[in-house]
């Protein structure tokens, strides 16, 4: 396969990944938060969990993302199998 290739892959597999980390970021929140929160707040308070929760679940999603997407780049060297995303940056025109 090419690098272009790989790198769709890579792609297509970490965004895959991301949302299913996030998804069961949300449902663990969700289970502790019935069980041990729930309970000692009033109903007038409750619904206000629900945002919270899911803004604890992609914030906790996105730090255990970059947790394995840093030792995956420890264990991988990025550049021999992949392209970069953005192209290769031109270097400044020279001025004489």
């Amino acid at each position: 396969m090419s690098k272009k290739t790989n790198t769709l892959w890579f792609i297509l597999g970490a965004t895959a990944f991301n949302i299913l980390v996030t998804v069961v970021c949300f449902v663990a929140l969700l289970i502790l938060y019935a069980r041990l929160i729930l309970p000692l707040l009033p109903e007038t308070t409750a619904a206000w969990g629900f945002p919270v929760i899911f803004i604890g679940a992609i914030a906790l999603s996105f730090v255990i993302y970059r947790l394995v997407l840093k030792q995956i780049m420890k264990k991988v060297d990025m550049e021999k199998h992949f392209d970069p995303i953005f192209g290769h940056r031109r270097p400044p025109a020279r001025r004489d």
